[in-house]
């Protein structure tokens, strides 16, 4: 695995397109520190490589579903009560798109 200092780190926050201080620099490679010592001691777990990954910590029961009960829609007055700008019964949105 590729050493994590100052340099590897500075190569890849201008990749990215930002930079940081030198004291940013260096809490970032004392984290990245504790990181890589932390992956190092997963990696030694007996067994670990015999376990499925997770990728969610919980298990979602997504068994029940409500019932879709058709009902009126709200008028076109008590919808647009609250919209800020309003033209033609529609609400006005500004330009995203230049």
């Amino acid at each position: 695995m590729k050493e994590i200092n100052k340099s590897v780190l500075k190569s890849a926050s201008n990749s990215l397109l930002f930079d940081m201080t030198d004291e940013q620099y260096a809490v970032l490679e004392k984290e990245f520190t504790i990181l890589l010592k932390q992956m190092d001691l997963i990696g030694q777990t007996q067994g670990i490589d015999d376990l499925e990954p997770m990728t969610f910590p919980f298990d979602v029961a997504t068994d029940s579903l409500r019932e879709d009960v058709p009902s009126e829609p709200l008028p076109r007055d008590v919808a647009l009560q609250n919209a800020k700008d309003v033209v033609d019964g529609q609400i006005k949105l500004p330009k995203v798109v230049g």
